[in-house]
């Protein structure tokens, strides 16, 4: 089992920026890709930021130029720095990791969540 916490959530001023992590532990063999998701009221999931082997990345069109994705992968950590802040980025940010606990299947886990809240 992977267990994924997310920190850095927030209430910010638009044109702010904030910095999530999302540390994963427990038993880890290997992860294919890390990255980020948001869900808004009334709005379904969507996909912010992925970074997957090699260091290649995807970004959300609505935030490209803005938030940038990285990862650590001795800590099995992965970052999004999210600068130039609008309120319509307010959601709740998740961290999702794409992994092996076990050496037969990969696995999406996912954290709990952290609001951020970007005031206009």
């Amino acid at each position: 089992q992977i267990q994924l916490v997310e920190s850095g959530g927030g209430l910010v001023q638009a044109g702010g920026s904030l910095r999530l992590s999302c540390a994963a532990s427990g038993t880890i063999l290997t992860i294919d890709a890390m990255g980020w998701y948001r869900q808004a009221p009334g709005k379904q999931r969507e996909l912010v930021a992925q970074i997957v082997s090699g260091g290649s990345t995807n970004y959300a069109d609505s935030v490209k130029g803005r938030f940038t994705i990285s990862r650590d992968n001795a800590k099995n950590t992965v970052y999004l720095q999210m600068n130039s802040l609008k309120p319509e980025d307010t959601a709740v940010y998740t961290c999702n990791v794409v992994g092996y606990s076990s050496i037969y299947y990969p696995t999406n886990y996912w954290g709990q969540g952290t609001q951020v809240t970007v005031s206009s």
